[in-house]
């Protein structure tokens, strides 16, 4: 594929060239999140409120504070 063919397909007319920058900032960016939130997750992997909770929900306690004389 030419830089002339890519030239033709996307860069030619704008509204094509806008409609690519979108669509792949779009993609991008879903693609970063899931990356990154994945990487934070694992690097963080105990500490998380997910992960205190269910620690938590395993103790047994059921959230009764009052003393029972």
């Amino acid at each position: 594929m030419s830089f002339s063919t890519i030239y033709n397909i996307f860069f030619k007319r704008n509204a094509v060239f806008v409609g690519t920058v979108f669509a792949s900032a779009f993609v991008f960016q879903a693609a970063f999140d899931t990356a990154v939130t994945s990487w934070y997750e694992a690097h963080n992997k105990g500490k998380l409120w997910k992960d205190v909770k269910l620690t938590l929900g395993e103790s047994g306690d059921d959230g009764d504070d009052e003393d029972d004389e």
